[in-house]
């Protein structure tokens, strides 16, 4: 059996700075340190965290007086933010600033005067942080069927943002349909699907060309890692979704000679070695390689309160 990793995989850049944020506070500030949401949708990292002093909530109200508060790498409404931040807390934001992004097209599209379309997932908390920005006035669609029922309106009128970890195909689609259906909407300046979601969804295409099975290493709550499954799959490459070695079936291999494995964008790479050597441990494995593309050199500063100089001093 032939073993082959996607290349790029893993975390982003958003979710390196996400979980080094909680890491930091944790040096500075000391346990516990709440989260508003899990940091990241990710089994393994967030029992990591918790072991360490994380405590994971979704009200406000659940944080005592006086405690350290950091919002999740998916973003928060404004007005869960303005009630945070109206208490005796120490903040730390976490939200990828890919995510800030369409965060500040929403304000700009609102203020000028447009009704907002979403692509995205209904229920998603990225989806619902950026509905979140504005009261009102935006309305999320999942697929080109959601297009087709809106009601018809003058296209200078509206404008649409994406949700950054949307497929990149299903998003091309969504988008040719919002333009033929309103011709004249206002779009965002540049692509709002994130570049580590576009670059794995184009590794996993690369890597089904070469398997005949792909491992895709991630929680079943990751949008991106959902979307990485659904492209392999588009690919005629069956692919299955798990979350560590430990889920992985011996009889999934039968008859399986090649073995693709890729990871979610907030998957740690220690999932991939273990998945890799569950396979060695098991099966006749002749080669072990990666295809694709080097990993992106991209990275996110940390926050004022969390630089290297206030570890130095904590």
């Amino acid at each position: 059996m032939q073993v082959i990793l996607a290349q790029p995989r893993g975390f982003c850049a958003g979710v390196t700075r996400a979980i080094a944020i909680v890491e930091r506070a944790l040096a500075v500030h000391g346990a516990p340190i709440y989260v508003r949401h899990e940091i990241v949708h990710n089994k393994t990292v967030v029992a990591e965290l918790q072991r360490r002093g994380a405590i994971f909530i979704e009200k406000i109200e659940d944080v005592p007086d006086g405690a350290t508060l950091i919002f999740s790498a998916h973003g928060i409404p404004r007005g869960e933010e303005a009630k945070a931040r109206s208490r005796d807390l120490t903040i730390y934001d976490a939200t990828c600033p890919l995510v800030k992004k369409v965060h500040r097209e929403v304000v700009r599209m609102h203020q000028a005067g447009k009704s907002i379309l979403m692509i995205g997932h209904i229920g998603h908390p990225e989806v619902e942080g950026t509905m979140g920005q504005i009261d009102g006035g935006i309305q999320v669609v999942q697929n080109v069927q959601d297009v087709h029922d809106l009601p018809d309106r003058p296209g200078e009128d509206c404008a649409y943002v994406s949700q950054t970890t949307v497929s990149v195909d299903d998003a091309i689609d969504v988008i040719a349909a919002l333009r033929e259906k309103f011709p004249g909407i206002l779009e965002p300046k540049k692509s709002d699907v994130c570049y580590a979601t576009q670059s794995r969804q184009d590794a996993v295409k690369t890597l089904a060309k070469a398997v005949d099975l792909i491992l895709v290493i991630g929680s079943v709550t990751s949008s991106n890692t959902n979307r990485l499954r659904e492209v392999s799959e588009r690919q005629g490459v069956h692919a299955k979704l798990i979350d560590s070695a430990q889920n992985i079936d011996p009889a999934w291999f039968e008859g399986i000679e090649a073995v693709g494995i890729t990871a979610g964008a907030s998957a740690p790479e220690t999932l991939v070695t273990g998945v890799v050597q569950y396979l060695k441990d098991h099966f006749d494995v002749e080669s072990v390689r990666e295809l694709g593309q080097k990993e992106e050199r991209v990275a996110f500063p940390m926050p004022k309160g969390l630089w290297d100089s206030d570890l130095e001093t904590a």
